[in-house]
């Protein structure tokens, strides 16, 4: 259900004017994951393609893949987490940009429930930050997303990095804030409207 009203919101942010909606070109965007130390770790990413639309308006599918280990007092064990989505992203004046990234994922892992139900979960991360385009070569985008939904076996959790404490000083919540920072690479031509 969920996943249908993202696609009908986009589809209508898309099509709702559409006698400006124009193709401008498309891209390949990567967003790597890379943590580790002598306890365990994570590696992957995630893969974007692009579609870029009435010159700031970008939109497309996605693929996450990433793979995460540890080796806490002896204990190993590791899984993976895959799945795909869809993103929108609003560029504005080649310095910030707005977007929405909606991801089915599969993850065998619960951080609060021992036994879960189900291996699969849903993000939906609204947020937004700094894009650029050096020279028609690169775009990096590096922003900050909150995910509304906030599954209990989200592989983000380790990522979120903003903490509640009580009064003593412990951590009582975790907000599911997370840094992110993606590269987008051009294909083929490109447009000079900018």
């Amino acid at each position: 259900m969920r996943f249908s009203l993202f696609v009908a919101i986009t589809s209508l942010l898309v099509f709702s004017n559409h006698s400006q909606v124009t193709f401008d070109g498309s891209e390949i965007g990567l967003e790597i994951v890379a943590v580790g130390s002598n306890l365990g770790g994570s590696v992957g990413g995630d893969l974007k393609y692009t579609v870029v639309l009435n010159e700031n308006f970008a939109v497309g599918p996605s693929f996450r893949l990433q793979r995460t280990w540890s080796n806490n007092s002896g204990q190993k064990f590791g899984f993976s987490v895959y799945g795909g989505g869809v993103f929108a992203h609003y560029r504005l004046k080649n310095v910030v940009f707005g977007g929405l990234e909606f991801e089915m994922l599969h993850c065998p892992v619960n951080y609060v429930i021992a036994n879960p139900s189900s291996a699969w979960l849903s993000t939906l991360f609204i947020g937004g930050g700094f894009s650029r385009d050096f020279n028609h070569k690169i775009r990096i985008n590096a922003g900050v997303f909150y995910d509304v939904i906030n599954a209990q076996n989200s592989p983000f959790r380790r990522s979120y990095n903003f903490v509640i404490k009580d009064v003593n000083g412990q951590i009582v919540d975790r907000l599911p804030i997370i840094y992110r920072i993606s590269f987008f690479f051009p294909l083929g031509g490109h447009s000079d409207k900018n």
